[in-house]
């Protein structure tokens, strides 16, 4: 379904970001893997090519323009276009909002929103002349529910739709789409830090879905907004968490 086709994933070491990477390369696409932890990022990458994908890896700080555009540069150079780009990468530190620090609501704004702007202007140049482009940007749930101790990441995220939506607008000349992706509850390997046991229980028996959901749950949306099944759509938000929410 992407063959040919050359895709940028951030926060791709592991995740949902890994999730995606891997699904897009088996699907026939290229697929560069951004992530901080840059050996984490081989680590995956050579895991795809061992059965037989196409992958390649780069450390990048999303919240540096600098490090995403050495990156950019060279993926354009070696294949001559860019297609298909994924904004993953994001963090989600809890903190009650009258004892969080300017720092951490700069450190969040940075690295889920920010980096975001950087991607897009660095890769759209490569999309443009082509006329061609797919952009998806995760952002998440919690923007249509409001949780306790996550204003700075409720907040990124709630920018992310934003950003999609007047980014499609500008970019539909060029046939480029952009959408986003609210996912829910998803089973990574954060989990084990940052979930309490007994709210993903919760959060279980309030979905229609009364199942785990993970990476490949959103991965596979990923795939179905970067191929030609979804030229008809930009601008759009699916929400993928297991029927919690309607809106």
């Amino acid at each position: 379904m992407l063959q040919d086709k050359v895709a940028l994933v951030t926060g791709a070491a592991m995740g949902i970001g890994a999730g995606i990477a891997d699904l897009f390369a088996d699907s026939g696409a290229t697929v560069y893997l951004l992530d901080l932890d840059g050996p984490k990022a081989e680590e995956r990458a050579a895991a795809i090519r061992a059965r037989g994908g196409k992958a390649g890896a780069f450390a990048c700080d999303v919240s540096k323009r600098e490090t995403v555009a050495a990156a950019v540069d060279g993926i354009a150079r070696r294949h001559g276009r860019i297609d298909i780009l994924i904004n993953n990468a994001g963090i989600y530190p809890r903190r009650v909002f009258m004892e969080m620090t300017e720092q951490e609501w700069d450190q969040m704004q940075d690295i889920n929103l920010k980096s975001i702007f950087h991607t897009c202007q660095l890769v759209l140049p490569h999309m443009i002349p082509q006329r061609s482009g797919k952009i998806v940007n995760i952002s998440s749930v919690t923007f249509f529910m409001g949780p306790q101790k996550l204003a700075h990441y409720v907040a990124a995220k709630g920018g992310v739709i934003g950003f999609t939506r007047v980014l499609s607008r500008e970019m539909g000349e060029h046939n480029i789409h952009v959408n986003c992706i609210t996912p829910g509850a998803i089973k990574t390997e954060g989990e084990i830090v940052h979930a309490n046991p007994a709210d993903i229980e919760d959060i279980m028996q309030r979905q229609c879905l009364h199942r785990r959901l993970f990476p490949l749950d959103i991965a596979q949306v990923c795939l179905f907004l970067s191929t030609p099944m979804s030229d008809g759509m930009t601008g759009q938000n699916l929400n993928v968490d297991g029927g919690l929410i309607m809106y």
